[in-house]
């Protein structure tokens, strides 16, 4: 994979992505304070069972994830993006006053689905939008810094949360008005300072971007990219294995959330580093030193039942993730046509979201008959199993950045 060396006109991310970085920030932030608590609202004030909440977060991201493949493709047949991401924003904003006046379990049902709704609306959108107004040479660095701005609300929130609830002696109602405020910042955000480029008047917008012929047209080389990425995603099981690791480890239940505060700050240092990194050396390397970095996390997890090694677990999980993610999201932007980037980000989040839960159904299963060494010497295997397939198909990749 060949790169390309930003020259000194173009050192400078634009504007609209550190637009798009701040309005990821802000409803992440929102989005996680509520998250947070949500589950435990659930059980302890309304009554709900665990299985309901189980059946909430599924169906929540399930929608999510159907959800971007047709928002992604809209975006093609439209030929714009920004009304569509600042839809999926605004969508997601006006749900959030439903939670603190939600009187039973049915309208916070209500509430996460059309959150969900607008975070599917989203995705694939704005991920297209970053690749339209990013220069080539920079666009490492543009998701790279979006990705650690989004993780930065992921690790502000919970910690805005567990501050709220001490302040506030468990007012849940409270802090889930306190989330409100961020939500609609974000959306003023996308909608008043953020200005799309026009679009290429040589670029025809796709006619029918989710027939067979568009799906051809994405090429060998991006259908690639969704194998490594689903292949990456089978090898990193859902974040709840480390809260689970830490309880069964007999960290106390207070410290818990601290176990993903640490792995979204060393995420977020990370993964903006990573993608300037990568608009000048080969992704494919960085993408096998995450891997890498997530066989270790699988080593130290597995065989270190301490709080050390607990810690640098997470740390490398964390590093892993700074490694891989918006790198992967780059790949998609360079090996995807410019008239069918929503569908390819559509796809690609559908795919990886797939894969998402198999793995943590997998890792689930093998918890409980061989226990949490078993879980992550599997995902050890995987690891490593994805690594040798990277190496021997990541040379191709990205040859022209589109």
């Amino acid at each position: 994979m060949t790169t390309t060396t930003p020259n000194a006109a173009r050192t400078r991310l634009p504007r609209g992505i550190w637009v798009l970085g701040f309005v990821s920030m802000l409803m992440d932030i929102s989005s996680e304070m509520i998250h947070a608590l949500l589950p435990v609202y659930l059980v302890t004030v309304l009554g709900a069972s665990t299985l309901t909440v189980g059946f909430i977060e599924g169906i929540a991201e399930a929608t999510a994830s159907i959800t971007k493949i047709f928002s992604g493709a809209l975006s093609d047949w439209l030929g714009r993006r920004k009304l569509l991401a600042a839809l999926g924003y605004g969508l997601a904003a006006v749900t959030k006053p439903l939670f603190p006046l939600a009187p039973s379990i049915g309208w916070l049902v209500a509430a996460r689905f059309v959150d969900r709704v607008g975070k599917g609306i989203r995705g694939a959108p704005r991920d297209a939008l970053i690749a339209d107004i990013a220069p080539a040479g920079l666009r490492g660095a543009s998701f790279g810094l979006r990705q650690s701005l989004d993780t930065v609300g992921a690790f502000v929130g919970p910690l805005a949360a567990i501050g709220l609830m001490w302040w506030t002696s468990d007012h849940f109602a409270a802090v889930f008005w306190v989330a409100v405020v961020p939500a609609f910042l974000s959306f003023g955000l996308i909608a008043f300072a953020l200005n799309e480029p026009e679009p290429d008047a040589s670029r025809t917008p796709a006619r029918n971007p989710l027939n067979t012929a568009a799906m051809r047209q994405l090429g060998p080389v991006y259908w690639r990219v969704i194998a490594i990425g689903v292949v990456f995603t089978l090898a990193r099981f859902s974040e709840a294995f480390l809260i689970l690791r830490a309880q069964n480890i007999g960290l106390n239940a207070m410290w818990v959330p601290a176990v993903l505060v640490l792995m979204n700050i060393t995420y977020a240092l990370s993964a903006y580093p990573a993608g300037v990194l990568s608009d000048r050396i080969n992704r494919t390397a960085l993408l096998a030193l995450g891997l890498i970095f997530l066989a270790g996390a699988d080593l130290a997890l597995a065989l270190l039942p301490s709080l050390s090694g607990l810690a640098l677990g997470v740390v490398l999980w964390g590093l892993h993730m700074g490694l891989t993610q918006g790198l992967l999201s780059a790949l998609v932007a360079d090996t995807a046509p410019p008239s069918l980037r929503g569908t390819a980000f559509g796809y690609f989040n559908l795919f990886t979201g797939l894969a998402l839960l198999a793995a943590s159904v997998i890792a689930g299963a093998l918890w409980d008959v061989y226990g949490p060494a078993g879980t992550f010497l599997a995902g050890l295997g995987f690891a490593l199993i994805a690594l040798v397939g990277l190496l021997t198909v990541g040379n191709g990749l990205a040859t022209e950045r589109k």
